[in-house]
């Protein structure tokens, strides 16, 4: 038998254990029961997707759970508490994960699960009903952060990344007068002071500037930390000047377009109000075709604000619609539609 040391905490719905444990071993004595396959259980179904993602953050070298992963332990179960011990044999199950499943599923996919233990927090007596509180409290309670915060945290980091480079960009265009994007970003995700024609998120600047650096910007950052080299991918123009530490150049790219679009549509974007070229809609569909210019550029060997500009110029010649929401809508398919007339026009 196991024995360990617990902490004791009361609250109205009665006493808990708040202790830590070895990951391995609470992965063996603790399950996940889904409500569609058992009807007193009150887990949701599994998340592939989010379990993957778990598992492979697992190899961050400065990977942490810090919250506790809640079990409910069954009243059938071989479990003994005492004044000082929680007594539980590691090779029974010993009660179902009320909150943590994801976390817990990802450990055990991972291959580091041997260097976690976890926080863990038992709950003896629970009726079903009261099992399905205490999760639907969890997760109905949390409150979504602003991705424009999360990217502005990077900020913080010692290490190189591609959330941390889009970010510093973002910043720095944000401030310099003479820049496109000069106080057009919010960047805490709402506006400041004298920022009345501001459009554009931080985050939304960086989900899309992302899309020219990296597949998997969680994976990049990882593989930094651990010195593993980044492989190049024609398929992200900018890339290759991240792998190389060329952040300055990714600056200067940016800065040649969008300043060609505020020369070539000067009233489109200078006036959120009547155009969105300059809302998220207009600058993902202008990333979007960047690819496509970049190549042109490329073979021209030339990115210049100038090459840009006479790229643009033809685009504006050709293009059908205005850009406005009456045309394209204001979603991600509004995006891809704009993206497609950008491109018709600049191929006519």
């Amino acid at each position: 038998m196991m024995e360990i040391k617990y902490l004791k905490v009361k609250q109205p719905i009665g006493d808990f254990y708040l202790t830590s444990m070895e990951a391995s071993v609470l992965a063996k004595i603790a399950d996940a029961k889904a409500r569609g396959e058992y009807p007193d259980a009150v887990q949701r179904e599994e998340s592939k997707k989010r379990i993957k993602e778990i598992s492979e953050y697992c190899s961050d070298t400065d990977a942490t759970f810090p919250t506790p992963i809640i079990v409910s332990v069954d009243l059938h179960s071989n479990v003994r508490i005492d004044d000082d011990y929680i007594y539980l044999d590691e090779n029974d199950l010993v009660g179902d994960v009320i909150d943590g499943q994801h976390r817990l599923e990802g450990l055990k996919k991972s291959k580091y699960i041997d260097d976690f233990q976890l926080p863990v927090v038992f709950m003896f007596d629970l009726e079903p009903y009261q099992k399905a509180y205490v999760f639907s409290i969890i997760n109905s309670k949390q409150t979504r952060v602003n991705m424009s915060l999360i990217y502005d945290l990077f900020a913080l980091s010692k290490t190189r990344s591609p959330y941390k480079t889009c970010h510093e960009i973002a910043r720095a265009l944000n401030k310099d007068s003479s820049s496109p994007f000069y106080r057009k970003l919010k960047m805490l995700g709402k506006k400041e002071k004298d920022q009345d024609i501001a459009s554009l998120s931080q985050g939304t600047f960086i989900k899309y500037m992302l899309e020219l650096i990296s597949k998997n910007p969680d994976a990049d950052s990882r593989d930094i930390k651990r010195n593993i080299e980044l492989d190049d991918d024609a398929k992200y123009p900018l890339r290759r000047y991240f792998i190389t530490e060329n952040d300055a150049v990714i600056h200067k790219v940016i800065t040649n377009v969008f300043s060609a679009v505020e020369h070539v549509f000067e009233q489109e974007w200078k006036d959120p109000s009547k155009s969105i070229l300059s809302k998220p809609i207009g600058f993902g569909a202008i990333i979007k075709i960047f690819p496509e210019l970049y190549k042109i550029g490329m073979e021209k060997e030339t990115l210049t604000e100038d090459f840009f500009i006479e790229q643009f110029e033809v685009i504006k010649a050709n293009l059908v619609k205005e850009i406005t929401s009456a045309n394209y809508g204001s979603n991600e398919q509004a995006r891809n539609k704009l993206a497609k007339d950008l491109l018709r026009a600049y191929d006519a």
